[in-house]
């Protein structure tokens, strides 16, 4: 479908991923105001029962109305299962935790969107991505944006250097309250609209719920850092690295410290899950400095631009979570390396990113990263 209410072909043309959320809205808004002859594209990725794409869909098409600019639709659906849902089901049941989020923008939105966006021959492609394009010494790099708290880079690290020139991030100097107040003034019907949360494309869905629709439940013992078994769980691709809930934990079963000791059954610490051990059906759980690791492996390494001439970087293994010095050592595979922490950290679950970032000068870039292996 497309709708060519208003364009200009003298001005710089900007395709906006509209999403039907206030981010991406005023993302359109700003643009226009800024001089782009603006066109709208919703990308359709997923429409089964229970998600917001419907809703979605209506509220992009009435952001383009209002602002009286062209609007597409790009049918992905095909390819969005094959490059996420699929991987996102294949990665959990070999006992890893995915991350469908950074494969949803490469594949997807800076995959078959952008290439869509050059070979209509529009200059850039925008978003409401909360990150920043800055150009330093003639390099265009991905750095954080102004509201580090939704600070989406994370995401984004498996984009292209070459891309970054031909990408708009409007909302890169601005809070997310300043993004409703701006949206307010303007009178976007979506300035209150709630956050999208949960898998990209889907939205807030019951996880649980869909890898149990998907693989069942499978039973299987819970066992303590000695390999003691000491509950049962419902299927590994239920758990992920860090979690404290879901599993059940025999009160009589004797535990013990890492000094050997054993610990006082009426006060049993909180659990958290630590490994998986997939060829044995077991989920392997611990307490105190078992939880932690000082360091861990990565695979898959992608640089935005050149790799990093220095080894101390600063790594990020969650989104919006604790940016932890460390020192990054080369494997013989050039897309493998070591990453030995400053600190000890919580939660590394492999399947799931790490991405490095780099100090220059006020700005805080983004250089790539990896996929967490054990």
């Amino acid at each position: 479908m497309f709708i060519n209410l208003f364009q200009s072909s003298r001005l710089p043309k900007v395709a906006v991923g509209l999403s039907g959320g206030v981010d991406s809205a005023l993302t359109a808004h700003l643009l226009k105001e800024q001089g782009y002859a603006v066109t709208g594209v919703y990308l359709q990725c997923w429409d089964e029962p229970g998600c917001s794409a419907d809703q979605g869909h209506k509220d992009a098409l009435k952001v383009a109305l209002d602002l009286k600019i062209p609007f597409k639709v790009l049918d992905f659906s095909k390819e969005y299962k094959t490059k996420v849902i699929d991987y996102f089901f294949k990665e959990y049941q070999a006992g890893r935790t995915p991350n469908p989020d950074v494969l949803c923008n490469r594949d997807i939105k800076f995959g078959l969107f952008y290439e869509w966006a050059m070979k209509k021959k529009f200059n850039f492609v925008a978003t409401g991505h909360y990150a920043k394009i800055i150009l330093s010494e003639d390099l265009y790099q991905l750095a954080i944006p102004h509201d580090e708290h939704k600070d989406q880079t994370y995401f984004l690290y498996l984009m292209k250097g070459k891309q970054l020139p031909h990408i708009l991030f409007p909302l890169s100097d601005l809070t997310k309250t300043q993004v409703r107040d701006e949206a307010k003034k303007r009178q976007i019907h979506v300035a209150q609209k709630k956050d999208s949360v949960g898998v990209c494309f889907i939205g807030d869905v019951d996880v649980s719920k869909m890898l149990k629709e998907k693989l069942g439940e499978k039973t299987g013992e819970v066992v303590d850092a000695t390999g003691q078994v000491i509950g049962e769980h419902r299927g590994l691709w239920f758990y992920t690295i860090g979690q404290r809930s879901g599993f059940t934990i025999n009160p009589t079963t004797l535990v013990k410290k890492s000094d050997g000791s054993e610990i006082d059954r009426q006060n049993l610490p909180p659990f958290y899950v630590i490994d998986k051990l997939v060829d044995k059906n077991q989920l392997v759980v611990g307490f105190g400095p078992q939880t932690m690791k000082d360091a861990f492996a990565v695979d898959s390494l992608h640089w935005i631009n050149l790799p990093p001439a220095t080894n101390k970087l600063k790594v990020r293994i969650r989104h919006t979570g604790e940016l932890t010095g460390c020192h990054l050592k080369m494997m013989n595979k050039k897309s493998s390396a070591q990453i030995e922490l400053d600190q000890p950290a919580q939660g590394l679950a492999a399947g799931q990113s790490a991405v490095f970032y780099q100090e220059q000068g006020n700005e805080m870039v983004c250089l790539g990263g990896g996929v967490i292996v054990k």
